[in-house]
């Protein structure tokens, strides 16, 4: 990520040229290939469930009680403090750090976040003289479609359509190890240029720092009690907490953007969350690993 974000403050446009293709192909044939490794299973469905609903309890409690809604008072703060960058950041991190047997646990906690974004977000920062239902569908379509995981799944469905995943499974396996550190190179990459900006990021108010505290501490914390209730190994514990713990989610920029509704405060969160997970995320991986 080092290596990368260097690449990124002194070639950003070079960076930005290798970053799309990528992740538009790179990221999904790499799901695609250590899905076909290890199948998929119900625990894909199960940890999707997981990120869903656990991000909705922690939304209506925020808005219920007046002391949270006090402390995270608009929905811009709530999505950035829960929706994390689980696609192009988690997914790689967890499996260059984990056994290839958690993919399903980690792919499924990035649907149900992506799922629960793009469901809920534009309804929660749209302004209400803009109702307009259809924009709503084909962003949250766009955004399923677009993920690196829905990508890949589909990849694997026609694979099993046509008899070919054991052969496609040999093929991509080695390229998918590959394209896993590259996308930590390319997320490195991203940091260097938001710091070419002359934006002053760390100006940050008090509703920030509680977002930040929610996105890489709070909700892990809640990740890994929910997984220890429900029973989950070491390694599946991981799995769903290093998800959990990633810096906030691009698409969180994307949807204030769209609706113009605090896109400082989205870009501001991005990029804070982006520069601790780089200590936090190593940080939760031992105390889980010690727990």
């Amino acid at each position: 990520m080092i290596f990368g974000f260097f690449i990124g403050k002194k070639k950003p446009k070079l960076s930005e040229t290798i970053a799309l293709p990528l992740i538009k192909y790179g990221i999904p044939l790499s799901v695609m290939g250590l899905l076909l490794k290890e199948g998929i299973d119900l625990d894909l469905i199960k940890t999707a469930l997981i990120a869903f609903f656990s991000i909705g309890f922690l939304i209506f409690v925020i808005n219920y009680f007046s002391i949270f809604k006090t402390i995270l008072p608009n929905y811009s703060l709530q999505l950035a403090g829960l929706i994390g960058n689980t696609s192009f950041l988690g997914i790689p991190i967890a499996l260059t750090l984990l056994p290839t047997s958690t993919i399903n646990f980690t792919i499924g906690f990035d649907l149900g976040t992506t799922l629960f974004a793009w469901v809920f977000g534009p309804f929660f920062l749209q302004n209400k003289t803009n109702s307009c239902k259809k924009l709503n569908f084909k962003e949250f379509l766009k955004a399923i479609l677009n993920s690196p995981a829905s990508r890949g799944i589909i990849g694997v469905l026609i694979a099993y359509l046509f008899g070919l995943e054991n052969v496609l499974g040999d093929y991509l396996w080695i390229p998918a190890r590959i394209v896993i550190i590259l996308a930590i190179v390319i997320v490195g990459t991203r940091l260097g240029i938001i710091t070419n900006s002359k934006t002053k990021f760390f100006n940050l108010n008090k509703g920030i720092k509680c977002s930040i505290i929610l996105k890489l501490f709070i909700l892990p914390l809640i990740i890994f009690m929910i997984s220890k209730t429900l029973g989950f190994n070491l390694n599946e514990t991981s799995a769903v907490v290093l998800q959990a713990g990633t810096p906030s989610a691009v698409s969180t920029i994307l949807m204030a953007e769209a609706y113009k509704t605090n896109q400082k405060i989205a870009s501001t969160i991005l990029f804070t969350t982006t520069l601790i997970s780089i200590i936090t995320i190593p940080i939760l991986a031992i105390l889980i690993n010690i727990s």
